[in-house]
């Protein structure tokens, strides 16, 4: 099969930012899936889509130039129709055959359930692929994600941004077809400023090449790569170490063409403002990229980018650090001056102002979050007194000018303040910790009462998020209710904190009576364990060892972990198959059976070895897994366990359990009920059975 190359880019106009990698992937997806939906071969090869701020191209490395012949089958009259008492043809049979092009003896048979029918077979040459691409084009177009097209000139049509050029080649054949107005050709353009004019592209594979040649790298990866080098050069020249941020960076790569680092600085004055807000200013709003120093603090370096080779750089310079000026002394005028205020005399406005309409003020919810952190915090050693005190500033930097310019520096800015009042280093860490995770792969507070403090104030939010009636539906979730409940339940497992949350739930819910609502403390136990069976799923865990725990709802959720591991270690041995179904089996006969079952078995009436057997391996696991399953170790626990079956199996394979004798009956019913138990004290091991 003959292979060529194929080149599709769309010139445009500067597309969205924060869109472009996104749309690039939908066309090259789209393109892929329009050659491969008309039987068109694809070597895909290490093709990936190909992007600048101007285009989105898809260059693949080998397309087979004409379909597979084409084959097709049309089913006929059957043979008792088709033909007549002499064998001759009908008149349906003599149509059939002139509406296919040929003479019926020309035509084959097939046989299904209702007997013989005549059938036309055809093969047909495939169709070249420059004659497709026009409707691989229209395709791909109409399967990009532009939830509000441009629209420009006079025409119907609409696009993310303008369309200025398309170059479409098979091989070096300009193929014939256009879009959104624009006929395709061989030209492509470079760099606006460098080389604004066309770029003939002779054949697809000359097209990254060609491009840099005119200053354009089109691969996203190349581009990224220079960024990162460009800046870090800049910043070690600066005697520092570049911050760069994912996000950022990715956003910078989508925003130029020809990438050029310009180092630049700003008045040393300034970094006595919080660092994360110069750097929230540098990042979001400006797209630079912070220098540290080795000690990961900011300095007064900070590296652009430039979308050009200047011949005067400084001038690009003294605009970089022109534009973040008024900013960085914004910023300095807010921060002095909350200093001046103080953290605590902020707190005096919270009362005033509104948390939720039936769950009162700001000041209400420090309240009930106070009253809960001082029993969280003598649960696991840490000092009710100052986790009172973090809990009672945590949200006074709310009222501060800093947060109401930077939203996003809440906590860290009542960290900032703390500290300046004198307030103790734990204290004022727990300000800022209490927020984390503040997104989903951030990491949980790091210090002990920040951690504490976290698990407090989501504890309040949920319950009163669902007492006011303000329970997540669909893709609404107003009081990120499921952000909370995970951050609560990672904060509480990954710090190993043995909380009985059902009971810590029930408190946040007697803390709402002054407020007249009330949360169901079970709901909540069950919507959080629902957000922890993502969690898991994310992990690797199979569904089947989650339930397995989850139906056992522990109180704690550090120790639902510990016994979701050790189903995991159960799960790889050779007998958990064979245990988990009978378990399954054992609860199905007990939910059958049709007498009391008594306490304890009788040994007097055991009269099979097989069940006398069992028995005394039953009494000897429980001994031998009665101290682990006190002590918390459920991989001990489910290990010996597992020793019981060869007893289970040979007692289901000799006895029969329904005994015609009520109390034989029972006392095997009795048996089992103990077996059972102990089968299912780590968790419902019987959701391990396929």
């Amino acid at each position: 099969m003959s292979m060529q190359p194929l080149l599709i880019e769309l010139g445009t106009e500067e597309l969205p930012v924060k869109a472009l990698p996104g749309l690039a992937q939908a066309f090259f997806d789209g393109v892929i899936a329009a050659l491969e939906k008309r039987g068109i071969a694809v070597e895909h090869g290490d093709a990936k889509p190909l992007y600048s701020p101007r285009r989105l191209a898809v260059l693949l490395p080998g397309v087979a130039v004409e379909q597979p012949p084409q084959t097709s089958e049309v089913l006929g009259p059957y043979l008792n129709i088709a033909l007549d008492a002499e064998g001759q043809p009908t008149r349906a049979l003599q149509g059939f055959a002139a509406k296919a092009g040929v003479d019926w003896t020309q035509l084959e048979k097939v046989a299904d359930a209702k007997g013989e029918r005549f059938v036309h077979r055809a093969t047909t040459p495939g169709a070249l692929t420059l004659d497709l691409l026009q409707g691989v084009l229209d395709d791909a177009l109409a399967a990009m994600p532009i939830p509000k097209p441009m629209r420009w000139g006079d025409h119907a049509y609409g696009f993310a941004r303008p369309l200025h050029w398309l170059v479409a080649l098979l091989g070096s054949t300009v193929a014939n077809v256009q879009a959104l107005g624009i006929r395709a050709g061989r030209q492509s353009r470079g760099h606006r400023f460098h080389a604004p004019g066309d770029v003939a592209i002779a054949q697809p594979q000359d097209y990254v090449e060609a491009l840099r040649q005119a200053f354009v790298l089109v691969d996203p990866d190349e581009r990224r790569a220079r960024v990162v080098a460009e800046v870090e050069a800049a910043a070690r020249h600066a005697g520092g170490s570049a911050r760069i941020d994912a996000d950022n960076l990715e956003q910078v790569n989508c925003l130029n063409e020809w990438p050029v680092a310009v180092a630049c600085t700003f008045e040393r004055d300034f970094l006595a403002v919080p660092q994360e807000a110069l750097v929230e200013t540098m990042e979001a709003n400006q797209k630079f990229f912070p220098v540290l120093d080795t000690q990961g603090r900011l300095t007064e370096h900070f590296i652009g980018i430039a979308n050009i080779e200047s011949k005067d750089p400084a001038e690009i310079r003294k605009g970089y650090e022109r534009v973040i000026r008024p900013r960085f002394s914004d910023a300095k005028f807010f921060f002095d001056e909350d200093l001046k205020q103080g953290l605590e005399s902020m707190g005096e406005g919270l009362k005033a102002v509104t948390y939720q309409a039936k769950l009162g003020s700001v000041a209400d919810k420090v309240a009930r979050v106070a009253a809960l952190v001082e029993t969280i915090a003598a649960q696991v050693g840490a000092d009710p007194a100052q986790a009172r005190r973090a809990a009672q500033l945590a949200k006074n930097d709310l009222q501060s000018r800093m947060v109401n310019e930077f939203p996003e520096l809440q906590g860290i800015a009542g960290r900032y303040y703390a500290q300046h009042a004198g307030e103790p280093d734990a204290v004022a860490l727990a300000i800022d910790e209490a927020y984390r995770p503040r997104f989903a792969a951030d990491d949980i507070a790091a210090s002990m009462l920040g951690k504490v403090l976290a698990i407090a104030e989501r504890l309040d939010t949920l319950a009163g998020g669902f007492a006011a009636g303000l329970k997540p539906t669909g893709n609404k979730d107003p009081f990120a209710l499921r952000r909370n409940a995970l951050g609560l339940a990672r904060t509480i497992i990954e710090s190993g904190f043995e909380l009985d949350l059902k009971a810590l739930l029930a408190k946040a819910n007697e803390a709402l009576a002054t407020r007249n609502v009330q949360a169901d403390p079970s709901e909540l136990y069950d919507f959080i364990l629902d957000r922890l069976r993502g969690y898991y799923a994310d992990k690797g865990v199979p569904a089947s060892h989650f339930n397995a725990v989850a139906e056992w709802k522990p109180a704690s959720l550090y120790d639902f972990d510990r016994r979701l591991d050790a189903i995991g270690t159960f799960a790889q041995l050779p007998e958990a198959a064979a245990l988990a179904a009978a378990n399954k089996r054992i609860g199905n006969i007990l939910k059958k059976a049709d007498i009391a079952i008594p306490g304890m078995e009788d040994p007097a009436l055991m009269t099979e070895a097989a069940e006398r057997a069992l028995a005394e391996a039953v009494e000897a696991a429980y001994a031998e897994t009665g101290p682990a399953l006190a002590r918390g170790d459920y991989v001990d626990v489910l290990s010996h366990l597992a020793r019981l079956r060869p007893q289970v199996d040979a007692f289901f394979d000799a006895v029969m359990v329904n005994a015609d004798d009520p109390a034989v009956r029972g006392n095997r019913l009795a048996l089992l009920k103990r077996l059972a138990d102990r089968l299912s004290s780590v968790a419902a091991i019987e959701h391990l059975s396929a």
